[in-house]
């Protein structure tokens, strides 16, 4: 397998035919100095990586950049040298294997790589991990157009957490003061080497975690382009089985070293960042992901000792770097953390509220009826409410069953919509009202007031003034049933679950679901000028929609898909009648279609027809060309179709001959 794979990849891209075998700490060899044009040096640090040396390897080396591999073996006892040394030879001046004594961690090796990197950016790729095919190509094609210094490439997780919040969308040029990049703070990125280099900027050899926090906040700090490949899954981060990688290793991520470790990076960052927004802005992220962080399930986890050196870690990075603007940047729970510090019962119970699942239900769903009065007393009419759809549900919170469980009651309710794929904002967020209790409540949605989009439905819920947020669904037994869509003035309203996890939201305009109704054909006639006039019947569900929302009459002929739109003339009861001159459709077959126009995308129903109300086909000359329309209903479904054929002289002629 092994053979196979590199003798597929043997001739891609990669420079001079140069063998290097190297001990740690070595000059470059005037033979390495040839290499000038390596886009992309890649560093591997290798540590008994052996079973996944092979997939790595080969997902560089597929790579379609001008780049060389650099792979520092930290002292690997595993037998992997075997199988390195064949790549290496296999792949002269592209594979470069520098050997050192084991330093127990990563950050000599990668620094050791460093040294002996010539490309213009550096990349490193853990040996247990592997790249995407198009990674490298498409992050470098990235940095090159925007001259970047740092270039993040999608991180995709195998049974390992990955962050997420700064891959939503590409980014040719990202502020570090107003985006999430600096949530992301590994290694594995592109890094422009110039830079590294002017700023002597290294891992920490000291630390057995965390060495990469510091070297990429260093190099955020000096980053003047920094761009995001989100569209493309670049890097996969991989969990081993036995989970021997030094981050899977129990005690990996030890709450006290943690906090105490990332006290160096943020002592660099403030070196470098001046007091002010931005330098708030990055605190934020250290205080809500580091320090209020090992306040949650890490907390819980912890013993009673070991909790109060949590405490009075958080506290010593309190007392000396939160400001107003951090605070102010803070959700609720951590600013409620802050204020009991002294409390360690209390901060087990915020612990508890955020570790713990929303258990939420849906109950009801439906559109409302309106009760009228009518001479004196109050009677139903059976008519729904226009665009007024009631919510009903229940939610409690799960507390983990390995804690103590303690009870905790929910206090304010409200539904919250959030508009999908939205920039965040006070127009894409709509907050409801709710009656009842956590037990037990209801929301009334008014759908008039949503703008044309996706919207998700949560349930927004305080407990002990720490707000919870969760997506509101349905069962996975289907009791409850979306209903029927609603048209609601010129805009149709569905709700749907989705899939697969059966969550509610409601679609304006049609979106994503497919509006429910037809157009019926009554009639068909002629009129003068070949002019075929349809006469018929237009829903939207159950309903016929407002007459501003029928748009065209649309032929569409189905080889070229050209198309012909008429004006349509809309009566009470979605009753409607159209005509079209035949004559300026052209030779082919046309369908049918009745477009309206529902808040969304163009909605399409095709016009069903039965023989018995299509009019006789038709003949006319014009000039020298005979022309011929065949009206008719398709079989089985019964829609109404169009064949025109034209007859000129010439082919007259030739079918007589014939």
């Amino acid at each position: 397998m092994t053979v196979t794979i590199l003798q597929r990849v043997r001739t891609g891209r990669g420079g001079c035919d140069i063998t290097s075998v190297e001990r740690g700490g070595s000059d470059i060899t005037s033979e390495e100095a040839i290499r000038s044009d390596v886009d992309v040096t890649v560093i591997v640090p290798l540590h008994n990586c052996g079973p996944y040396l092979d997939r790595c390897l080969t997902s560089l080396l597929i790579q379609r950049v001008a780049l060389e591999v650099v792979v520092v073996d930290d002292g690997s006892t595993d037998g992997g040298a075997a199988l390195l040394d064949l790549y290496a030879s296999c792949h002269r001046g592209v594979i470069r294997v520098v050997r050192q004594e084991a330093s127990g961690g990563a950050g000599r090796p990668r620094n050791v790589g460093l040294s002996h990197a010539r490309g213009r950016y550096v990349f490193f790729c853990d040996a247990d991990d592997y790249l995407g095919p198009q990674a490298l190509e498409r992050m470098l094609a990235m940095a090159d157009r925007n001259g970047s210094d740092i270039v993040l490439g999608k991180i995709v997780g195998h049974d390992r957490k990955v962050p997420i919040s700064m891959f939503k969308e590409n980014a040719e040029r990202v502020p570090l003061g107003d985006s999430a990049v600096y949530n992301s703070l590994s290694c594995f990125k592109l890094f422009r080497r110039e830079m590294l280099e002017r700023h002597a900027i290294r891992f920490d050899e000291t630390l057995l975690v965390g060495e990469d926090v510091v070297f990429t906040t260093h190099a955020y700090c000096h980053a003047e382009v920094i761009s995001v490949v989100a569209d493309y899954d670049c890097y996969h981060l991989v969990a081993r089985p036995d989970g021997t990688s030094i981050m899977q290793r129990p005690g990996s991520r030890d709450p006290v070293s943690w906090l105490r470790m990332i006290k160096r990076p943020i002592e660099l960052m403030l070196t470098h960042v001046r007091p002010g927004d931005l330098r708030d802005h990055l605190l934020r992220r250290h205080f809500r992901m580091d320090a209020f962080g090992n306040l949650g399930r890490p907390f819980l986890d912890a013993g009673e000792v070991q909790r109060k050196e949590i405490v009075a870690e958080v506290t010593d990075m309190c007392e000396r770097w939160l400001t107003d603007g951090v605070r102010e940047r803070l959700p609720a729970i951590d600013r409620r953390r802050i204020a009991a510090l002294q409390d360690i019962d209390r901060l087990v119970r915020l612990a508890h509220i955020e570790s713990a699942s929303v258990r939420r239900e849906l109950t009801a769903l439906r559109w409302e009826r309106e009760r009228e009065r009518h001479r004196g007393r109050e009677r139903e009419e059976g008519r729904e409410r226009e665009g007024r759809l009631a919510i009903s549900g229940k939610v409690a919170l799960s507390t983990l069953e390995r804690y103590d469980r303690p009870e905790i009651t929910g206090g304010d309710l409200a539904l919250v919509l959030r508009r999908r794929h939205a920039v965040p904002g006070p127009c894409d967020e709509v907050v409801v009202p709710v009656t009842g209790d956590c037990a037990g409540f209801t929301g009334t949605v008014d759908v008039t007031t949503l703008s044309s989009g996706i919207w998700d439905v949560h349930v927004s819920v305080a407990f002990e003034g720490v707000p919870r947020l969760a997506r509101l669904g349905a069962d996975g037994e289907g009791l409850i049933a979306p209903p029927a869509p609603r048209v609601v003035g010129d805009v149709v309203a569905l709700p749907y679950f989705t899939h697969p996890y059966g969550n509610l939201s409601l679609d304006i305009g049609g979106h994503v679901v497919a509006v429910p109704g037809g157009a019926r054909l009554v009639r068909a006639r002629w009129a003068a000028g070949h002019r075929l006039v349809l006469d018929g019947e237009v829903s939207v569900g159950a309903e016929a929609p407002a007459a501003d929302t029928v748009r065209y009459l649309v032929w569409r002929e189905r080889e070229s898909s050209r198309e012909r739109r008429e004006p349509v003339t809309v009566g009470e009861g979605g009753r409607f009648t159209a005509s079209q001159a035949m004559g300026r459709l052209g030779p082919g077959t046309w369908d049918a279609y009745l477009e309206l126009d529902l808040g969304g995308p163009p909605a399409r129903f095709r016009i069903e027809a039965v023989p018995e109300v299509i009019e006789h086909p038709r003949t006319w000359w014009r000039g020298a060309i005979r022309w011929s329309v065949r009206p008719y209903a398709t079989a089985g479904k019964g829609r109404l179709s169009t064949v025109v054929r034209t007859l000129g002289p010439r082919t007259f002629i030739r079918r007589i001959v014939r």
